[in-house]
């Protein structure tokens, strides 16, 4: 069985006021596809949740993670971060053996 990701509190926060003017709020999705410079890259957008996704939720925020990318993202972190060179959310994933520097590519 897969541990699902966790998503930390500034993550939820951060998707908050992303949604706060927004009509219709979206879900974070969180995705793993094939490509980048690594292997694998991360795919992250706004959208609806699908059936079969995987739901985290908290303070009325939801994060989404296909069935198909839920193995690749077992037991990661999901967090927003904020630097001099911008801001963006992060995944820290222990089952990457590497990535490449922008963070958003990996292989396993």
């Amino acid at each position: 069985m897969n541990i699902p990701p966790r998503v930390t509190p500034r993550a939820f926060e951060r998707l908050a006021e992303i949604n706060a003017n927004a009509e219709a709020p979206k879900a974070l999705r969180i995705a793993v596809e094939g490509g980048g410079c690594s292997g694998f890259q991360y795919n992250i957008d706004l959208d609806t949740p699908a059936e079969g996704d995987t739901i985290l939720e908290a303070n009325g925020q939801k994060v989404v993670v296909d069935e198909v990318s839920l193995p690749f993202l077992a037991n990661a972190v999901i967090d927003f971060s904020e630097e001099l060179i911008g801001a963006r959310f992060t995944i820290e994933n222990p089952n990457a053996s590497s990535s490449c520097g922008c963070g958003i590519s990996f292989s396993m």
